[in-house]
């Protein structure tokens, strides 16, 4: 793959559409009126750095850091570009490549702790979101959802399209799905936008819908992009990590951790953080801020702005397995941080652990780092889906390189 660099750009932008930075407290920026018979008026520092892509070569991947006692090496490779991973009883791992368009199985049949066997079992167009339910295969491509048999052998039967109306994918076409302890599928579906007034109301939502794709509800709303989420395993709340917006300067928007509920707004595009107010769009009509705030459920945590959160798992595997966490790792969850582009200096490119503390989070840590190299100027990984295996150890895809990692205890 040709390597790719594009040296920091730095645009000072004065638009009324964008927002200085503010601290914590600073609730209501005061150029930002509650109406618009006032005017409105922001001005930031906008800055673009992308680190070269450079190979993931085994020298690299020596040098990751993962906590004492742990171990990091490839699951697979040469996969093009993997995103969202799905892990069946058995030890199969299935990955989809929206890209390609394609799910593919593997298989580590020596229990060596590498992939040995490679087999695409579906081709759907734009593919992405997957997960297994009551022993079926369910896929989310931009507008569909599909479900398939899983056959003895691992191979999936004729994919059947359950739902096909989705909306329109804009900026966001990334769907994925779940099931929750209702046993009810969950869908989310980003914005077509930065920061707009959206016409579709199921646009920047999580939708929920009965397993045969009947009976579909928006169960969530201003969401912008929540392509990661999943249930605590004791509390059997829902959280979701949720995209910021762009183009806020270097530290906002920050990426926020949400717990999800039925019924809930989230304030975008005009609420983010801990009640700052986004200049552009402004509120509709005769609504002000301040009723939109008043309605919005705030972030229970935040993590570094533009780091760009995929994928998202709770961690409660039997610490007995082979490859299996220390008991304090259980219930926690681990999120992929894909990594920024909107910031001058890179966030992301690595892999968190969120700590959650009498069922509730409470602080977030790294996980697995060192994607970034050549003093932050390359990176050889950009993680997205993660999932854990039978075995207790945690796999998770790098979509530059095409890459599957394993974490696995040591001691």
């Amino acid at each position: 793959m040709k390597n790719v660099f594009r040296p920091a750009v730095l645009a000072s932008l004065a638009l009324l559409a964008f927002l200085t930075a503010c601290d914590k407290d600073d609730v209501v920026d005061p150029q930002i009126p509650e109406t618009n018979q006032q005017p409105t008026s922001s001005q930031i520092e906008g800055n673009v750095f992308e680190p070269a892509l450079v190979a993931a070569t085994d020298q690299r991947v020596a040098q990751l850091r993962v906590p004492a006692g742990f171990a990091i090496a490839k699951y697979a490779d040469q996969l093009g570009k993997p995103r969202m991973l799905a892990v069946s009883q058995s030890g199969n791992v299935y990955v989809t490549s929206r890209e390609a368009g394609t799910v593919t199985l593997l298989r580590d049949t020596n229990s060596d702790g590498k992939s040995d066997q490679s087999q695409v079992v579906a081709t759907i167009k734009s593919v992405h979101g997957i997960t297994i339910y009551a022993g079926k295969m369910y896929l989310a491509s931009i507008k569909e959802v599909y479900r398939a048999d899983i056959n003895a052998d691992g191979t999936l039967g004729q994919p059947q399209a359950l739902i096909t109306n989705l909306p329109d994918a804009g900026q966001h076409p990334n769907r994925t799905l779940a099931f929750g302890p209702d046993g009810l599928m969950y869908i989310t579906v980003g914005s077509t936008c930065n920061a707009c007034a959206e016409p579709n109301p199921e646009h920047a939502t999580m939708l929920r819908a009965n397993p045969d794709g009947t009976g579909r509800i928006i169960f969530a709303s201003g969401l912008r992009n929540t392509i990661g989420f999943g249930w605590h395993p004791e509390t059997k709340e829902l959280y979701g990590f949720d995209h910021g917006i762009d183009w806020l300067g270097d530290e906002q928007q920050k990426e926020e951790l949400n717990v999800i509920k039925q019924g809930a707004f989230y304030g975008w595009p005009y609420i983010y953080g801990d009640g700052n107010y986004n200049p552009h769009p402004r509120p509709m009509g005769d609504t002000t801020y301040a009723q939109i705030l008043a309605k919005t459920t705030l972030p229970s945590l935040s993590y570094d702005a533009h780091a760009a959160p995929l994928g998202m798992v709770f961690y409660s595997s039997a610490t007995g397995a082979a490859g299996g966490f220390p008991a304090e790792y259980q219930n926690d969850a681990f999120v992929t941080m894909r990594g920024s582009w909107n910031r001058t200096k890179p966030s992301g490119y690595n892999v968190v652990r969120v700590h959650f503390e009498g069922g509730k989070p409470a602080r977030i840590d790294n996980f697995v780092t060192g994607f970034l190299v050549d003093d932050n100027q390359a990176q050889f990984g950009r993680p997205v889906g993660i999932a854990t295996m039978p075995d207790g150890s945690l796999l998770f895809t790098d979509d530059n390189n095409g890459v599957i990692y394993r974490v696995s205890r040591t001691q």
